[in-house]
């Protein structure tokens, strides 16, 4: 990608710090500033608590993480396992390989339950049990569905979600440089990050925020954007992989759909 691709744009990058740089850096590569503002910290649960909780569910047949993160806290619990293993997207499935675990339960497009439900392994569980690992209070919507569809579902939760307790300063600063137009495009990779992002910043952002081009992976972060600012613009991105948001931002910035 060209070094001068975003050359201008300054991005607005919600993600938890753990997770944000590849994408500020990816971001800064292209010629664009990234302007660094996590709204939610991941901690990661005790793993000798998260071992001993799964051994004590009944044996699955079928283990299945929801996101990156169970992929990351959970990744030690089912070494030497023979149930089979499946990852809601992409960078799920990297995290679990990089960990020594053959997935072979994905969905071939889309990063969501919805997606990771239409695979045949998943079409057919009548009578399997299923441990779901995820972070606590999870989506219920994948759990719900194998239930539907006959199967026995555990819970797993690897780690936990709250929103970043954020300093004044910090909120005061972002609303300056807002205020000066210098956030182009917003980036939000979940519904959690996007409502985070309103219950942060400064009222005064609000209206900045409404007027800001959104970029999100999926249509439910988008649906849960234009739900709570109406007409905010919105972008959708292939993937919630680096490569698709960074892609998304440029083809917004060469059409001039930028704030």
């Amino acid at each position: 990608m060209n070094t001068d691709a975003l050359a201008g744009c300054g991005v607005l990058v919600t993600r938890p710090r753990h997770q944000a740089e590849d994408l500020a850096r990816a971001i800064e590569n292209a010629g664009g500033t990234a302007i660094r503002f996590p709204v939610i910290e991941i901690i990661g649960r005790d793993a000798k608590v998260v071992s001993t909780e799964y051994s004590a569910l009944p044996e699955p047949d079928v283990v299945l993480y929801v996101s990156k993160n169970a992929a990351h806290f959970g990744r030690d619990i089912i070494i030497g396992d023979r149930s089979k293993v499946g990852a809601i997207g992409p960078a799920t499935k990297h995290q679990l390989e990089d960990n020594g675990l053959a997935v072979g339960i994905f969905p071939t497009g889309g990063f969501d339950s919805e997606h990771l439900l239409t695979h045949p392994e998943l079409s057919n569980v009548d009578g399997k049990r299923v441990t779901i690992v995820r972070g606590e209070r999870g989506r219920a919507l994948l759990g719900d569905e194998l239930k539907q569809r006959g199967a026995t579902v555990s819970y797993l939760a690897a780690y936990r979600r709250q929103i970043r307790d954020v300093p004044e300063a910090e909120i005061e600063a972002l609303d300056g440089i807002w205020r000066t137009g210098g956030v182009d495009f917003v980036t939000a990779l979940s519904v959690a990050s996007f409502e985070n992002l309103m219950q942060l910043i400064a009222p005064s952002s609000i209206e900045f925020l409404q007027n800001t081009p959104l970029v999100a992976p999926s249509s439910r972060v988008i649906q849960t954007a234009l739900e709570r600012l109406p007409n905010i613009p919105v972008i959708e991105a292939t993937g919630p992989g680096n490569d698709d948001i960074l892609n998304a931002l440029v083809a917004a910035r060469d059409s001039g759909k930028h704030s």
